[in-house]
């Protein structure tokens, strides 16, 4: 694969809803611009870009792949993305590197949710639209057109329609220059059918209108009744689509292999390249994966100057130096090397040593940190544990590696719990994160529900003796206190009023840490007490048989009594909760809240969106994500973070405290 200019290249993120057809046409592009002898299929799993074995496995993306197809002396970069909703991960790195998105719809379901998603997530990124599977039964180009409009309100503009539909589906007519193609690959020029010409009549007036708004002088051109050239509507075109102020629409079958040849033209044609920034070295890592063979291999971007193979470097983010090895060109699992890669361009680095998604690698001498990537944040938490006790070391570290790989997943160990926890986007992503631990780590693990760090505190006041006496022969056990214990909204608070004496000075750190070593276990149920002042008032000692240890036992018997007294109650951790959902699944949000023992606290609207903020119990949130998406139709989302502990009590609170009991008791 040779290099290619900044003005040669295209970089086309091709996202759509799971199904839509995306891994076929690229691989339909592949083949047409003589990569592929044959066509590859996502059924068979020999398609070009789902090439790691868990996605053949499931017939489905779930790795962005880099796909470059060159043509008519262009390369085109094509960043082919999962449209499950647990990889939305996946798309927001491509997006980040990409010049244009290529949305694929299908002609049979039109637009579906990751559609929608996707599209507020590219925000003002030049967009395109192929209408796929015109050869399926129920294919409808006009109402997917109708429905693209309804959904999205953008100005889309059909640039190439299809010839029939179903069974009858033979080709497309190009109405830019009022062409047909018939026959699969580059088909075969004919005029355009006589049922077709009105269409393409209208079509391409609004075309001409759309290419008019490409600069000042060829709208005062057009509003004034001047018909524009044939390269005036190409340019100002190319302009409005790179201003994003219209969307192409074109139309295919992937699998039939027709009008994807005049899909290519098209990209190469008006997917805008790569802006070219002058100066050091700067590039962005969009993507990471652990290769069985290669070793670890970053993504990225060039956005500045170019990347040369032996160039010193500097991960700007972590600011440690990186030394480039080899450089490589990929498409999908097939790679060739290259000594320089030009701005604009996308590579892989292999083996480096610190660098990870979302940073930035720039000229040593003169760094420039780029904007990294926005990547949702994992809500679905599950506790992971390996089969064996042999590997749990072994677990810590692939879970690492887990990470550097997909920054939608995070690893958290609850000291509090002693699990570990693994929180990602959702069940699909969780189970082959699972896969993953075993095939690729070697480590076998099983996944139980997370524990809930409950904890327990005190509702009065009361003042209790600790005594420890013990005498068997030879020097004795000393230690006496008298201990008030009381509510207090700090975590621990240590007092001493001790008079005269009764207890010395020299035992207080002791009582102090006796008191805090209890603290670990409580008396409901074993979990970690909070909210205590205890002052130590009187006791005594004995000259010969006081010890530390004496007085720690004392005070461990003195919080034990104490706690029992003082009406204890379970506390659990509360959440500070933000939905944001269509408008028109409010009610269902607020319903369920309400069902979660949550209070909501407001709503925000936020154009079609709507924000709702609530305080809910962390046990109704671990599982969340599930319930939104079944909810929501995959439309909603949600953060959340820690905001306090709050008393927990009714029959709920008595099923948590007698669980916790049993537990304690079978160990």
């Amino acid at each position: 694969m040779k290099n290619y200019q900044s003005n040669q290249l295209r970089n086309v993120a091709v996202v759509a809803h799971g199904g839509s057809g995306k891994t076929s046409l690229v691989e339909a592009m592949l083949f047409n611009t003589g990569v592929l002898s044959r066509l590859g299929k996502v059924e068979d799993g020999t398609t070009t870009s789902d090439y790691h074995p868990e996605e053949t496995a499931r017939k489905m993306t779930i790795h962005t792949s880099l796909v470059p197809v060159e043509w008519n002396n262009n390369k085109i970069n094509l960043l082919d993305t999962p449209g499950f909703s647990d990889f939305i991960g996946e798309v927001k790195g491509a997006l980040r590197v990409a010049d244009s998105a290529l949305f694929v719809v299908s002609a049979v379901d039109g637009v579906q949710v990751q559609h929608e998603v996707i599209w507020d997530m590219a925000g003002d990124l030049p967009k395109f639209v192929v209408i796929n599977k015109m050869d399926r039964e129920n294919a409808n180009f006009e109402k997917v057109l109708d429905d693209l409009k309804d959904k999205f309100g953008a100005n889309f503009v059909p640039v190439q329609i299809p010839i029939g539909s179903f069974t009858d589906f033979s080709g497309v007519v190009n109405v830019m220059d009022g062409k047909a193609y018939i026959g699969d690959g580059k088909g075969k020029e004919t005029e355009v059918p006589g049922d077709l010409a009105d269409a393409v009549e209208v079509y391409r007036e609004s075309l001409i209108e759309a290419a008019a708004e490409g600069d000042d002088e060829l709208t005062m051109k057009y509003l004034e009744g001047e018909q524009l050239t044939s390269e005036e509507i190409v340019d100002g075109f190319r302009k409005t689509v790179a201003m994003g102020k219209v969307v192409p629409v074109l139309t295919c079958s992937a699998t039939k292999n027709i009008g994807v040849a005049q899909l290519v033209d098209f990209l190469v044609a008006y997917a805008p390249a790569p802006k070219v920034e002058e100066g050091p070295m700067a590039s962005l890592v969009f993507k990471t994966i652990a290769d069985p063979y290669v070793g670890k291999m970053n993504f990225l971007r060039v956005f500045r100057g170019q990347l040369k193979a032996d160039a010193p470097v500097l991960n700007v983010k972590k600011d440690k130096p990186e030394k480039i090895g080899q450089i490589l060109y990929v498409r999908g699992k097939q790679s060739v090397q290259t000594d320089v890669v030009p701005c604009g361009d996308l590579a892989v680095l292999v083996k480096l040593q610190d660098t990870s998604t979302g940073d930035t690698l720039a000229d040593k001498d003169k760094p420039m940190e780029l904007e990294g990537i926005d990547f949702p944040t994992p809500t679905l938490t599950v506790a992971v544990a390996p089969k064996s006790k042999n590997d749990e070391d072994k677990l810590g570290d692939a879970l690492l590696k887990l990470m550097d790989e997909d920054p939608t997943v995070k690893v958290q160990k609850n000291t509090e719990t002693k699990q570990t926890l693994l929180i990602t986007m959702g069940e699909a992503q969780t189970q082959i994160m699972v896969d993953r631990l075993k095939k690729k780590y070697g480590v076998d693990v099983v996944l139980e529900e997370a524990k809930v760090p409950y904890r327990e505190t005190i509702r009065k006041k009361v003042e209790v003796e600790g005594k420890h006496k013990k005498q068997s022969g030879g020097r004795g056990q000393y230690g006496h206190v008298w201990i008030r214990f009381e509510p207090t909204d700090e975590h621990f608070v240590f007092a001493e009023e001790v008079f005269g004496g009764a207890v010395p000075k020299n035992y207080f750190p002791a009582v102090e840490k006796g008191l805090r070593e209890a603290m670990e276990e409580g008396v409901l149920a074993g979990f970690p007490v909070t909210g205590i002042k205890a002052t130590l008032y009187d006791g005594s000692y004995h000259p010969v048989d006081s010890s530390e240890m004496a007085f720690k036992i004392a005070a461990h018997l003195a919080f034990k009594k104490g706690c029992e007294q003082a009406s204890p109650v379970l506390l659990e951790p509360i959440q500070n909760v933000e939905v944001t959902v269509p408008e028109q699944f409010m009610g269902d949000i607020i319903s369920d809240f309400n069902t979660k023992r949550g209070r909501v606290l407001g709503t925000e609207p936020m154009g079609k969106l709507v924000k709702i903020r609530a305080q809910v119990p962390l046990s109704e949130m671990y599982r969340y994500a599930i319930d939104l998406k079944s909810m929501t139709q995959g439309r909603g989302y949600f953060t959340m973070e820690f905001y306090d502990y709050e008393e927990f009590s009714g029959r709920e609170a008595e099923m948590v405290i007698k669980k916790a009991r049993e537990e304690r008791e079978a160990k």
